[in-house]
């Protein structure tokens, strides 16, 4: 777009003493004759370019022209770039990128390795390790389909494993826990729903536009949670995995043993993720309450220990 080009070469020029027509055509990969063309409009807008000739000449903002580039500190630029290169890796959105060069123009040049050195501290990367480029363009088709109000057809195989075809008109993409959720209004179901991206099996954007409706996910997923029975878990931990259990509970959950093990009393909601969560926990953890849960859990048990009795036979 011509403003985001307007506003860069703006932003190289005050981060520059002067710089070649020929060079912002290059990296712009336009005509010189269109720089020339932008350097006008830029003037007509009131900020002074001129142009200087020999050897070290080229474009420069008059020096009397002054423009407060402090409104934002080194540090609130390398914030704003770490947030924008994690929601990037997922989906490589052109806007963004333009958005990143953007404010690395910003960065005087004396402060550019100030910059790559925190940038290379803390990373964002909110896409699984593994990821396969099916599912990253699956990331970038929703995305895609929500900015510019495309409905969709998919196949979803919900949490039993039922498969069914929706008409969707996506809403939110929502990044919570570990995994990706979209919000979309499900025509088939005349109501919200909130998919798991990663249940949706195929995915295909219509040639069909829908009227974006004015609910939010988050009154959504409030109402979804309040209509979520929740259970009580009492359980007791080994000590041997202690740092582990601090890291994923609050400091009032956790009871000291005398033992050193720890016990922990938290609320999950009741469904059946819990049994695979209690199991994933393995010989560490013991479950203590309720007593119910743990009678399923033990026949869950024996029936992967009997699985593992005998030699593998595979007809």
């Amino acid at each position: 777009m011509k403003i985001d080009r307007l506003l860069a070469i703006i932003i190289m020029l005050l981060n520059r003493n002067r710089v070649q027509a020929r060079d912002l055509a290059d990296h712009f990969e336009v005509s010189t004759r269109t720089i020339y063309r932008d350097i006008e409009t830029i003037n007509n807008a009131g900020i002074p370019i001129v142009t200087h000739q020999g050897n070290n000449g080229g474009l420069a903002i008059i020096d009397s022209y002054k423009l407060d580039r402090q409104v934002l500190t080194l540090k609130d630029m390398v914030t704003m770039l770490s947030v924008l290169k994690g929601v990037n890796s997922t989906f490589n959105d052109r806007q963004i990128t333009h958005a990143i060069e953007k404010i690395h123009a910003l960065v005087p040049e004396d402060k550019q390795n100030y910059v790559k050195n925190h940038l290379d501290r803390v990373v964002i990367d909110i896409m699984p390790w593994g990821t396969s480029p099916r599912q990253q363009e699956k990331m970038v088709s929703l995305q895609q389909a929500i900015a510019n109000n495309m409905r969709c057809n998919i196949t979803y195989q919900d949490s039993n494993g039922v498969v069914s075809q929706r008409k969707i008109e996506p809403m939110t993409l929502v990044f919570k826990s570990t995994a990706w959720y979209l919000f979309a209004y499900c025509t088939m179901r005349e109501d919200f729903r909130i998919f798991k991206v990663g249940r949706v099996v195929r995915l295909a954007m219509l040639a069909e536009t829908f009227r974006r409706k004015n609910v939010s996910w988050s009154q959504y997923d409030t109402m979804d949670t309040g209509s979520t029975k929740m259970i009580g878990l009492v359980i007791r931990f080994s000590k041997k995995i202690r740092h582990i259990v601090e890291e994923y509970f609050e400091h009032s959950q956790l009871e000291d043993l005398a033992s050193g093990d720890m016990l922990a009393t938290f609320e999950l909601p009741d469904n059946d993720w819990i049994i695979s969560y209690l199991l994933s926990l393995g010989d560490d953890a013991e479950l203590l309450e309720p007593k119910y849960l743990r009678t399923i859990l033990q026949k869950k048990a024996e029936k992967i220990s009997n699985l593992y009795k005998h030699d593998i036979q595979v007809s």
